[in-house]
Formats: C-alpha cells, sequence, structure tokens
C-alpha cells in the first residue's frame, strides 16, 4: 500500500508540473490581461497576429495589428495575404516589449542622433522638421522627423520611398512604464500627422485601460 501510494503521489505531482499549453482563444473573445515587464495591458485576441501570445499573463512580447483609421482589430472573417499586409497602408503594426538597455526616443533625439545627422534641415508640408542620417551611418536611408513645437508629442524615424517601389515606413516609440510600444506605420500618412499622433495616443489609452473585473 505504501509503494502504491508513493506513485499515486508522484503521477499527480508529474501531472501538476507537466507543462501544458493554453487552450485556443477566440478571436472575437473579450479582452485578454497581459502583462510585459509588469505594465498591465488589456488586448483583444484578434489584434494579436501570432497565435503563440493569444492567452492571458506574463509575456515577455506581444505582436498586434488595428485597421486605420478605425484602430480595431482586424476581422478575423478576412483573410488577408501576408505579403500585402507588411506593407498594408489600411493598418497600424504595434510591438509591446521590455525596453532593455534603450534610451527613450527624446533622449536619443538629444544625445546619440545627432552624431549621425547631416545638417540639412527641411519642413514637410504638414509641419514637421525633417533631419536626413548622413550616409555611411547606421541610420543611412533614414530621417527623424518631429513636431519641432513640442518634441515630446511626435517623433518618427522613417525610411523614404525609393525607386524600387518599396514603401517608406516609419517608427513610433512610446515608452510605458518598464515596457516600448512601437508603432510601424506608412511614412505617408504623414501628410495628416496630426491625426496619427492623436490615432495612435488614442490606441495606446485604450490598450493600457484598467484591468475589467
Amino acid at each position: 500500500m505504501f509503494i502504491a501510494g508513493v506513485v499515486a503521489a508522484g503521477i499527480w505531482v508529474t501531472y501538476l508540473l507537466w507543462p501544458r499549453w493554453p487552450a485556443d482563444v477566440a478571436l472575437d473573445a473579450p479582452t485578454l490581461p497581459i502583462t510585459v515587464n509588469g505594465v498591465n495591458f488589456n488586448i483583444p485576441p484578434a489584434a494579436i497576429r501570432n497565435k503563440v501570445q493569444r492567452k492571458a499573463g506574463t509575456q515577455e512580447r506581444i505582436d498586434l495589428v488595428f485597421m486605420w483609421p478605425s484602430l480595431m482589430p482586424p476581422d478575423p472573417a478576412v483573410r488577408a495575404d501576408p505579403a500585402a499586409s507588411a506593407i498594408s497602408v489600411d493598418r497600424v503594426f504595434l510591438t509591446v516589449a521590455s525596453y532593455g538597455n534603450t534610451l527613450p526616443v527624446i533622449d536619443r533625439l538629444k544625445t546619440i542622433y545627432p552624431r549621425y545627422l547631416d545638417v540639412s534641415i527641411a519642413m514637410e508640408p504638414g509641419g514637421l522638421t525633417v533631419r536626413p542620417f548622413r550616409d555611411s551611418t547606421p541610420y543611412q536611408g533614414e530621417d527623424i522627423l518631429y513636431d519641432n513645437s513640442n518634441r515630446e508629442r511626435f517623433i518618427v524615424r522613417c525610411t523614404r520611398d525609393d525607386a524600387r517601389g518599396t514603401v517608406g515606413m516609419c517608427l513610433y516609440e512610446q515608452r510605458a512604464g518598464q515596457a516600448d510600444i512601437t508603432a510601424r506605420f506608412p511614412r505617408e500618412w504623414l501628410s495628416d500627422w496630426t491625426a496619427v499622433a492623436d490615432g495612435l495616443e488614442k490606441l495606446i489609452k485604450r490598450l493600457r485601460a484598467a484591468q475589467r473585473p
């Protein structure tokens, strides 16, 4: 009896410790409470690009996509062409991850980027200041654009359209506690950059809304 009890106890402990994969979460399920590096988010499952990340709890990073300008997750019933969606002009891609050892983007603009920037300064039609990076630097072929009246409100680093038809893309970063939120979208949206700034701020606030009871 003693041996049988030991065996049964061993089986029970093994069952408790054995890794179990989470059940699939329906794309139309309520938002999932997800924590990244101590920062809480509420994420709609349909916005999560990687199936393995579609679960509640603590994660190292989450990769998201939202339609633009609705700021809603893609319709699960519509299958997008992966090759086309990578350069789609109707969606914004977000990544939430630990910031590691990187400086906030406003500090990089003050301390790191200037050593790589060209001396030329231009203005976009929408009012953004444009500073190109010099060739033969780590940021060759890119520009930094910002609202000169309030740099902390909007700063983006963008690639340029080229003759091969490659669409210029922009990176917008915002630090949230111990996590960085990075948005990627087409540069052509900057023709109405205030709408982009307001939309991204609205989306990030929604993702960081208080946990539901």
